[in-house]
């Protein structure tokens, strides 16, 4: 069912609560080391702010456990203020007499940005008091908090409770891609999965498989799937509780999963390590696969080039460390060059892609990474749940 969003409503004078999600890193002095999540808030905020309408910003930042100075938000509105060339007036709480009365001498144009939710016990409990005094700010709450959207918190669940609730356009651009991988993905479709664990990733394998023509496994969770294939794996990571869902999927998919075919192993995960290119049957004992090999980039690279759809969730490799990373280079290089429609599931592999300038290249870098995980498992999100239907 499609949302309304703010294009949907009237906001010309009102006051609007808006969930945004800028909870980026951070630097040991509290700076931001990356402002992509505060960047893609921006279209929603300025069409608000065109249209009229005075908006109240309000996000959660860290995993405070109740007030903590590390996490207050001053950093972030400074920097939106930069970005949008006018000023965000922070303030020290989210709820009370204070935020009322800077609530209330709010002009249409103006623009707040509420303390850290998280400071708040009832943010996570989803306390309908907390909710009630938070909607009680607005006329009208938006949320563009994609990253959020499976958690069923005051600021994205409870508030909706008390005011009409609509789609900020990032949100409506995450539901719109990601919908398009699970309800009707252009032929071929390909599937690369990666990341360490088998058991991360089980919904989207069981949600995508019967829709993917092709599903292409790297990362650690690769050598689960090799070990239920019989091979021997040295001391790489094994999902144990998950081989026999392993070998389960392997004999349901038959040749729909394809494997990589040679690995770089190493005797150490470390920057100094020794290591080698080997075939996925000759794994040496004592060392660790940590990458998928360049044979296996070059496999993977044919089936990205004929596709048409591309989902892409966890890197190929120990990527972080700058001699593992070369199996997921070569897959991002894939995708920047494919013309197919490519939307890759948020975390470490955006930052992979920003770093490569392989970004804009990519028809759709999600900004949730459990939220867009979630939501190709098929389940239902509680932050997009509450939203109005169009």
């Amino acid at each position: 069912m499609e949302k309304k969003s703010v294009k949907d409503i009237d906001v010309a004078g009102k006051r609007v609560l808006m969930r945004v999600d800028f909870n980026v890193p951070l630097a040991e002095d509290g700076s931001i080391l990356d402002d992509r999540r505060i960047r893609a808030a921006v279209p929603t905020i300025e069409y608000l702010l065109d249209k009229g309408a005075k908006v109240i910003l309000v996000s959660h930042l860290g995993r405070p456990k109740g007030y903590d100075p590390a996490f207050k938000m001053d950093n972030i509105a400074h920097r939106l203020s930069e970005i949008l060339g006018r000023p965000v007036k922070k303030l020290n709480s989210c709820v009370g007499p204070e935020v009322k009365e800077a609530v209330e001498q709010m002009k249409p144009g103006d623009i707040i940005m509420l303390e850290n939710v998280r400071f708040y016990d009832g943010e996570t409990k989803n306390d309908p008091e907390f909710a009630r005094q938070l909607a009680e700010l607005a006329d009208i709450y938006v949320n563009d908090a994609f990253g959020t959207a499976h958690r069923a918190h005051a600021s994205t669940v409870g508030v909706a409770q008390y005011l009409p609730a609509v789609a900020g356009f990032l949100m409506k651009k995450e539901l719109e891609f990601l919908g398009k991988v699970i309800s009707a993905p252009d032929k071929p479709f390909v599937v690369i999965l990666g990341g360490a664990k088998v058991s991360d990733k089980i919904g989207v394998i069981d949600n995508l498989l019967d829709k993917a023509d092709t599903l292409l496994i790297g990362g650690g969770m690769l050598f689960t799937f090799l070990k239920a294939k019989g091979y021997e794996i040295g001391k790489s990571l094994l999902d144990a509780e998950h081989l026999d869902y392993a070998k389960n999927v392997l004999e349901k998919a038959g040749d729909k999963i394809v494997l990589a075919e040679d690995v770089v192993v190493a005797d150490k995960i470390a920057p100094d390590a020794s290591y080698k290119v080997v075939p996925v049957d000759s794994i040496p004992p004592d060392w660790i696969g940590v990458d998928i090999g360049p044979k296996t980039v070059e496999t993977f690279s044919k089936y990205i080039k004929e596709a048409k759809t591309i989902f892409w969730n966890g890197p190929m490799g120990i990527y972080e460390i700058e001699i593992f990373a070369e199996g997921t280079k070569g897959v991002a290089k894939a995708v920047a060059e494919s013309s197919a429609l490519s939307i890759v599931g948020g975390g470490d592999i955006a930052a992979a892609l920003e770093e490569l300038s392989y970004a804009d290249k990519i028809s759709h870098i999600s900004t949730g990474g459990g939220a867009s995980l979630e939501f190709i498992e098929g389940k239902e999100l509680p932050g997009v749940a509450v939203l109005q239907d169009k």
